[in-house]
């Protein structure tokens, strides 16, 4: 489907400048439960999870590729043209990919008490550790997250590019009372701690686990670490002193996987 001929080329047109808010202000993309994803492989991924979006927007250089016009004949919709410089405007990346959509952001709908998985970012602020932690739940079967007040927003640009289409997977809510939220799963609370931890291979991860991961350098607060009801310690033979949180969430939601896999002895 051809986008509409008309060309938007001023980024003062009210609805230019409605998604730059969704871009650049996480109070507008909580106030209007709105936000604006970019590029064809989060476009895609939406569609394929059956979203609906509320307006997809093309660039005039973007609306001439035949994987754009695959996605607007998908989306069965009337894409909105910006002239390139203006499209420009809204992309977060320094090679914009020609194809955005504004989409209204789940309900929080997290239900701990029945939740197979979860995991609870605390205080994680930076946004490719969140995202790609994202990544690693939605690949490794960990259905809910909960992020704390002081994590980047779920919903900015760059914790959707690093998520790569995570998000349509998941189910996120905003915790504003993590210790409560802890009592109302029902299973095992888990943590990482640097050392004194039993190593996470010879943890027992078969139940069903909530994670809490922390910030870099802070780490989870005292409060939920003492919540906990196991501490595992990822073991490094290297010389590096710790991992990136990201990188050790991966490795935590992996072995919890490979035990629920592994034949009963």
């Amino acid at each position: 489907m051809r986008p509409g001929v008309d060309v938007i080329r001023s980024r003062m047109n009210p609805r230019v400048r409605r998604w730059l808010r969704f871009v650049r202000e996480a109070r507008a993309r909580r106030n209007e439960a709105r936000a604006l994803i970019e590029g064809p492989h989060l476009v895609g991924a939406y569609l394929d999870t059956g979203g609906v979006p509320e307006a997809l927007i093309v660039s005039e250089s973007g609306a001439a590729k035949r994987e754009i016009a695959q996605l607007i004949h998908r989306a069965g919709a009337v894409a909105t043209m910006l002239a390139n410089p203006v499209f420009r405007e809204l992309a977060d990346t320094e090679a914009p990919q020609g194809i955005a959509a504004e989409i209204v952001i789940p309900a929080e709908r997290v239900s701990l008490g029945d939740s197979p998985g979860c995991v609870l970012l605390d205080g994680i602020q930076d946004a490719g550790n969140v995202g790609t932690i994202f990544r690693s739940a939605a690949a490794f079967g960990v259905r809910d997250v909960l992020v704390s007040p002081g994590c980047a927003d779920p919903w900015s640009p760059k914790v959707l590019r690093a998520a790569m289409g995570a998000h349509f997977s998941l189910r996120i809510a905003v915790s504003r009372s993590p210790l409560a939220d802890l009592e109302r799963f029902h299973g095992t609370v888990a943590c990482t701690v640097p050392r004194g931890g039993v190593p996470i291979g010879e943890a027992d991860l078969k139940e069903r686990i909530l994670w809490i991961f922390g910030a870099e350098g802070r780490g989870i607060r005292r409060e939920l670490a003492m919540r906990a009801d196991t501490r595992v310690t990822i073991p490094m033979p290297g010389a590096a002193e710790s991992l990136n949180v990201a990188a050790a969430a991966a490795i935590c939601f992996y072995e919890k996987n490979r035990q629920g896999d592994a034949p009963a002895s």
